[in-house]
């Protein structure tokens, strides 16, 4: 770091706790006049909808969770990824000519305690883990290109033997971890708070008969009770579903939101099922009405809810289109497979063998990047459910493979019934894009056509 960098990072550092301070005494409404003064450049008006839903919930949130978390999320979440970090990703972009992505998911474990249908993390060991040394050189790689937010999924988290070690290890990075919340209890909730950089989400079902029906009798009430613990020692949480045919309107319903507004649930993130694990079954997948009324639901819970909500697959105009092959995030598995999402299970590299680096720039990653978006219509992003031919060219240009017994499927058996799908999802997407989305003013309002 040049002596400029550090006198920048220091005024900047200094800034910011400053403000800290003074954010508690800031009303709702004057930071609710900050934040829309911040987001002019934002022309959409679903844009600019969900960041003041984002940056108005979040200041409600950091005012109540434990010194650590609050600094936690400030300095590492908005100054080391946000601003600290550009410098690093502009070099990268300068050398590549692409951006890294802005964040990185990984499966260090699989092993889980739960025997939930449909998923085969039982079958693992603690012998599978990734090896920790690798977990730690990720890290340390994605920090030298300005990333400093991850995303650990398994299996269950925490049952990883070395996850507090890793926590404290890279402190200066911020952290989201996919939990089935079975593990959380006081001890966990008061090691959180004290370590500041991870925020627990919990996967649901949906309400108790649903999550114990599938996740094991009991489920539901630990769950309840690690929200509870969580939100005593000052934890920003959230919950993480996986929308099906069977529960696709009861998860966006007032009902269900409100239950988890009231138990302090800061995030919600969205799945769509996708027929890929053990024993995949296209009759679970949401059917096009459904998603759609999952994507009309989701807008309006921004608006009215006190809860950052998103939805991977009908976000779509929020990002850009998909966000997989390293333009805005990648996966790599327990094996060190790196996946261009945690959904497509395929793989041309290991990062075992090659550099983080390496890996992103690589044939099979760019395949991806060059075809983004695959649609003018950014309500159809999915390689894998909206755009099935996409995913099939893109496998055999970079010369990827299947990175567990049975991931070939999606692209040969499920091919037609995917191909259906994605047509009749394209008469429904078309039709919002068209009344909704398709054109904008120069101030962000909707026009037809």
């Amino acid at each position: 770091m040049t002596l400029k960098e550090k006198i920048r990072l220091k005024s900047t550092t200094a800034a910011i706790k400053g403000a800290l301070k003074v954010l508690p005494k800031i009303s709702d409404e004057k930071w609710l006049s900050i934040v829309r003064g911040r987001m002019y450049k934002l022309k959409k008006q679903e844009e600019r909808d969900f960041m003041e839903n984002l940056l108005v919930n979040l200041k409600k949130k950091v005012v109540n969770v434990s010194p650590q978390a609050r600094e936690k999320i400030i300095m590492n979440l908005v100054n080391n990824a946000m601003i600290q970090g550009q410098p690093r990703r502009a070099a990268f972009a300068k050398k590549h000519g692409i951006n890294p992505p802005n964040h990185v998911v990984i499966s260090p474990t699989m092993i889980c305690d739960l025997k939930c249908f449909g998923c085969y993390a039982w079958q693992y060991s603690k012998k599978n883990d990734l090896p920790y040394d690798v977990c730690n050189r990720i890290i340390d790689e994605a920090n030298a290109m300005g990333i400093y937010f991850f995303v650990i999924t398994g299996g269950e988290p925490f049952m990883w033997d070395h996850l507090y070690d890793f926590l404290e290890r890279h402190n200066d990075s911020f952290f989201q971890i996919y939990t089935n919340g079975q593990h959380i209890d006081e001890e966990v909730a008061k090691k959180l708070a004290e370590l500041g950089n991870a925020v627990p989400c919990i996967s649901l079902e949906g309400f108790k008969d649903a999550t114990d029906a599938r996740r094991g009798e009991g489920a539901w009430d630990r769950i309840m009770n690690a929200y509870d613990v969580l939100r005593k020692h000052g934890v920003i949480y959230g919950f993480s579903i996986t929308a099906t045919s069977k529960n696709s309107e009861l998860i966006v319903s007032d009902e269900f939101i409100d239950l988890l507004v009231e138990k302090g649930v800061f995030v919600g993130w969205y799945f769509n099922y996708i027929p890929i694990g053990k024993e995949p079954d296209m009759s679970l997948m949401p059917t096009p009405e459904q998603r759609d009324y999952r994507r009309k639901r989701i807008l309006e819970i921004r608006r009215k809810k006190h809860m950052v909500v998103a939805d991977f697959w009908n976000d779509g105009n929020l990002v850009n289109g998909c966000m997989a092959g390293g333009k805005n995030y990648l996966h790599i598995n327990v094996n060190g497979d790196v996946e261009p999402c945690v959904f497509v299970h395929f793989a041309a590299d290991n990062i075992k063998e090659k550099s983080l680096e390496e890996i992103i720039t690589s044939p099979f990653f760019m395949a991806f990047r060059k075809r983004q978006p695959y649609s003018d219509n950014l309500l159809r992003p999915c390689t894998i459910i909206d755009n099935p031919q996409m995913l099939r060219d893109i496998v055999a240009e970079g010369g990827a493979h299947p990175t567990h017994e049975g991931a070939e499927t999606i692209l040969t058996t499920l091919a037609k019934p995917l191909d259906d799908y994605a047509a009749a999802w394209k008469c429904c997407a078309d039709k919002a894009w068209e009344e909704e989305y398709d054109r904008y003013t120069e101030s962000g309002q909707r026009v037809a056509g």
